[in-house]
C-alpha cells in the first residue's frame, strides 16, 4: 500500500475538498467520505450508513480504506480534530472506483452532477502533470474532458445494467450507455404493451382486477419483485389511499392470454 499524502485543498468549480494521493497506488487520487458528504449535501452519518449497509461491495485497499485502522494516522493532517476523530466509528477514504460504487448507491441528481466534475477534474489528473507536461489548449482540454466524462458515464451505466434483474430496464440502460459512448442509440430499447389488472379484466371480461390478480397468483405467473418475465413486470404506482408508491404487477400480452385461457378453462369446467 502506498503512503498517503495530503496535497492540499482542491477546487473543482465551486467544490472545495482535501486532495489526497496514495493509499490505492502510486499517484492515485483519493477522497475523504467527509468531503464527499459535504459535496453531495448529505450528513456524514448518512453517507457512512449507506457505505456500511453495502460494506461487502467495497474492497479494502482497492475501493476503500478506514483511516482509523491505519497505524500512525494523524487526524490533524486530514482536517480532523483529535476529538472528532476519536468520536468517529469510521473515517473512510475512497478511491475513484470506490467513489463510483458509492455513486451507484446514492443514485440522485446531485450525484450525477458532481460525478463528471470530480472524475475528470480531480481523479484523472496527476500532480506531476501540472508541472512537467505542456499546457493543453483550453478548448482541446474541454473536448477531452467531455469525451472522458461520456465514456465513464457509459461504463457506469453498463455496470448498473449488468446488475439489474429487469430485462427491459437492462436494455434501456444499455441503450443509454451506448448513446453516451457512441452518440447513437445503437441498442434498441425493448418496449412492450402493458396492462394493469383492471385493464386486463375489461379485455378478458373478468369481474374485476382483483379477480385477475387472484388468477395470476394461482397460476404463479408473477415474477419475484422487482423483476419481470414473459407474462409481465413489477412497476411502482401511486396508492389510491395515500401518496406512497406500491408495487403493481403489469401484464404483457402473454400474461393477458394466460388469464384469458384460465377463464375459458374454468368456464368449460362449469358447463
Amino acid at each position: 500500500m502506498n503512503e498517503l499524502k495530503v496535497i492540499g485543498r482542491e477546487h473543482i468549480g465551486r467544490i472545495e475538498f482535501t486532495g489526497i494521493e496514495g493509499g490505492f497506488g502510486k499517484d492515485k487520487k483519493a477522497m475523504l467520505v467527509k468531503d464527499i458528504a459535504q459535496i453531495h449535501e448529505q450528513p456524514l452519518g448518512e453517507i457512512n450508513r449507506r457505505i456500511n449497509d453495502n460494506r461487502k461491495r467495497f474492497k479494502d485497499g482497492i475501493d476503500i480504506l478506514d483511516l482509523k485502522k491505519l497505524d500512525g494516522f494523524e487526524p490533524l493532517s486530514f482536517g480532523f480534530t483529535k476529538q472528532s476523530a476519536s468520536n468517529s466509528a469510521n473515517i473512510y477514504l475512497l478511491s475513484e472506483r470506490g467513489y463510483s460504487k458509492l455513486l451507484k448507491i446514492l443514485e440522485d441528481d446531485k450525484a450525477w452532477e458532481v460525478y463528471d466534475q470530480l472524475v475528470d477534474g480531480y481523479f484523472t489528473m496527476r500532480a506531476e502533470a501540472k508541472v512537467t507536461k505542456p499546457r493543453i489548449d483550453s478548448d482541446k482540454r474541454l473536448e477531452i474532458m467531455s469525451e472522458n466524462a461520456q465514456t465513464r458515464k457509459g461504463t457506469l451505466l453498463y455496470r448498473i445494467a449488468m446488475q439489474t434483474k429487469s430485462e427491459s430496464a437492462k436494455q434501456a440502460l444499455l441503450a443509454k450507455a451506448a448513446e453516451s459512448i457512441t452518440g447513437e442509440m445503437t441498442i434498441p430499447v425493448l418496449l412492450k404493451k402493458e396492462y394493469s389488472a383492471g385493464e386486463v379484466a375489461k379485455k378478458v371480461h373478468a369481474s374485476s382486477g382483483q379477480m385477475v390478480g387472484r388468477i395470476a397468483n394461482r397460476l404463479g405467473i408473477k415474477a419475484e419483485q422487482p423483476g419481470q418475465n414473459e407474462y409481465g413486470r413489477w412497476a411502482n404506482s401511486k396508492s389510491q389511499y395515500s401518496d406512497k408508491e406500491v408495487p403493481q404487477w403489469m401484464y404483457f400480452e402473454q400474461g393477458v392470454k394466460a388469464i384469458a385461457d384460465e377463464l375459458k378453462r374454468a368456464k368449460g369446467m362449469t358447463v
